[in-house]
């Protein structure tokens, strides 16, 4: 028979599990196909990790980049599409970061009535507004999911989605 206790911390572990943020790759702006990366980037020596002026460009076990954006964001400045040799980033393929920025009410110290601009003052797209002062919220319309905004929260309010 099974116990209480055992009942709960295996309800417990049960919705960690469920409830863990995946993990999310995010790739340089300069891509046309996900697939490229994984037939490529293997023989590569990860040049674009090596050029990015942010130092944002991680490789992964795989030999593939990603973007890590606790660091910094990206400029898209154009040298990973200028230093990748096999033709994976490219600049005729640039477009924004394929993922969405969201902020997360109830760690936001603004929405906590503290005042903190923070992920405004970094905005290079000014996609950060303030409804009062103590509202922010991203204009999608804006936002080029560049990621300055995240490594700059003190409460780790911004997140990807």
């Amino acid at each position: 028979m099974i116990q209480k206790r055992e009942l709960f911390s295996s309800l417990v572990s049960s919705f960690k599990k469920g409830g863990q943020e995946s993990k999310i790759t995010i790739r340089p702006p300069y891509f046309n196909e996900e697939d490229d990366f994984l037939k490529s980037c293997i023989e590569c020596n990860g040049s674009c990790s090596i050029v990015c002026q942010e130092k944002i460009i991680s490789i992964q076990d795989d030999r593939t980049p990603f973007l890590d954006f606790s660091k910094s964001g990206c400029t898209y400045c154009d040298e990973c599409a200028k230093a990748c040799e096999f033709g994976v980033l490219r600049f005729e393929y640039k477009k924004d970061i394929k993922v969405k920025i969201t902020i997360d009410m109830l760690k936001c110290l603004s929405w906590d009535k503290t005042m903190c601009f923070s992920c405004k003052e970094s905005c290079l797209e000014d996609a950060i507004n303030f409804l009062g002062l103590f509202r922010p919220e991203i204009d999608i319309d804006k936002c080029t999911s560049c990621g300055f905004c995240i490594s700059v929260c003190p409460t780790e309010a911004i997140k990807l989605a």
